[in-house]
């Protein structure tokens, strides 16, 4: 099997291409001219029809990108076929599960111990925290707005006073949330990483802290 793993994987890559094609209802003609408008007029509907019957055993990793960002499929779907095939021979002669494949691609390959600091793995899981933390913050602070906005809006005065003692208890979840955050996003600039961009509703989360200022969750 080793001396035919680059064929079979370009083969498993481009059959999965031609599916999610097909599922998103786009001609030949069409991915081509969805890779043109994003700037690789290089792949015409030719080097399509080529890659689809064989004809063409290769691309490089910028053609990929594009064609899966034409098809709008995450590229790692077209690499490793999750739900159809139970196992993939991911490198020469080295057959593993689908979903272990698609993991170590990933980098979420699961390990006894935390990554060393520093190390490739060790950033993929720091900005996976991060992602966990943004996601948070923007449930929390979100309930809690809604939770104000309730209260607001009924006439009834002891359903107001119920509501606003909620919408307090989840405006602390927010703040701390937020807080947590803030946090942690000072550690990895401190690192000198580079922090995503804050959702528009948690850029306030980045401004410098006032002594004394309460989280605003309005």
């Amino acid at each position: 099997m080793t001396e035919q793993w680059p064929a079979t994987f370009t083969t498993r890559v481009v059959r999965a291409m031609r599916e999610a094609r097909r599922a998103a209802g786009l001609t030949m003609g069409d991915l081509a001219q969805g890779c043109a408008d994003r700037g690789l007029p290089d792949i015409t509907e030719q080097t399509v029809k080529n890659l689809e019957t064989g004809r063409r055993a290769n691309m490089t990793i910028a053609d990929f990108v594009v064609l899966a960002d034409v098809l709008g499929v995450p590229p790692v779907t077209l690499l490793f076929p999750l739900g159809t095939d139970a196992t993939v021979e991911l490198l020469p002669s080295r057959e593993v599960s689908t979903w272990d494949a698609l993991a170590w691609f990933t980098g979420e390959t699961p390990t006894n111990q935390p990554a060393p600091q520093g190390t490739a793995r060790e950033l993929l899981d720091l900005f996976r925290v991060h992602g966990d933390l943004i996601a948070a913050a923007t449930a929390s602070t979100a309930l809690a707005k809604e939770r104000r906005r309730e209260a607001s809006t009924t006439l009834d005065r002891a359903r107001r006073t119920t509501l606003l003692e909620r919408a307090a208890g989840y405006e602390e979840h927010a703040f701390e949330d937020c807080a947590d955050l803030r946090t942690f996003r000072t550690r990895m600039r401190k690192r000198h990483l580079v922090p995503p961009a804050l959702p528009d509703d948690l850029a306030f989360v980045d401004e410098p802290e006032q002594p004394g200022r309460e989280q605003d969750t309005e």
